[in-house]
């Protein structure tokens, strides 16, 4: 442990739902950290913190229309991997869930994002993300191959 880290017994424990949407061409859709926010500028999985009493199903249903106004039923959120990771002032736990079907074209929130782009599963490997979505990349690469 380094001098100042907080015992892993004293972290937070923080439940983010996060989305692989994956258009028809197989192009995930990522969206960039705005730059005044924590690991502001890098690139992310969309999605949002899951609420006290809410299922993460829920969570991501919400975030979604309110970040990128696009409607998502929860029966089309595919439970596919999760991460699970440290960081420094608390433990982020982030189940990744697979869409494939929604209603609406993405439009980015000027507040929840800086940038969005679609990308193909290789080519999120280019793209400097936060640790815990860089372990799902690796899953995303072996789905996209299968």
């Amino acid at each position: 442990m380094q001098i100042g880290d907080v015992p892993s017994s004293a972290r937070r424990l923080l439940l983010v739902a996060a989305a692989a949407l994956i258009d028809s061409e197989g192009r995930v859709l990522i969206t960039q950290r705005p730059l005044h926010k924590a690991l502001g500028g890098l690139w992310e999985f969309p999605g949002g913190k899951v609420e006290v009493g809410e299922a993460p199903e829920h969570a991501l249903v919400r975030e979604l229309k309110e970040e990128l106004d696009l409607h998502v039923e929860p029966d089309a959120l595919d439970p596919f991997a999760f991460a699970s990771h440290a960081y420094t002032d608390f433990h982020l736990l982030m189940p990744l869930y697979v869409v494939t079907r929604w209603q609406g074209e993405p439009k980015l929130d000027p507040n929840a994002a800086a940038a969005m782009k679609w990308v193909r599963a290789e080519a999120l490997r280019a793209h400097e993300m936060p640790p815990a979505d860089v372990v799902l990349v690796e899953r995303l690469i072996e789905r996209s191959a299968s």
